[in-house]
């Protein structure tokens, strides 16, 4: 069984669309068994992920909702 990890993003979100668009895409791995638990934060332009998935996975999800990630710590 892989351990948790704990990934924090800086993410560019400047509406709740966005911040929206971000919580559907990682609710959609969540579903998925890759990670147990997320908070999404618009104010503090921060996304935290708790889980198994790798942290490229993560960062590819979040991505792919067309979000900047900025300058995010890898592990």
């Amino acid at each position: 069984m892989s351990d948790t990890q704990t990934y924090q993003f800086n993410v560019k979100m400047t509406c709740g669309g966005c911040s929206g668009a971000v919580t559907k895409a990682l609710t959609k791995l969540k579903e998925g068994g890759g990670i147990s638990d997320f908070d999404v934060s618009l104010e503090k332009q921060e996304v935290i992920v708790h889980g198994t998935a790798p942290y490229e996975t993560v960062l590819e999800k979040i991505k792919k909702t067309g979000k900047q990630v900025r300058d995010s710590p890898c592990c």
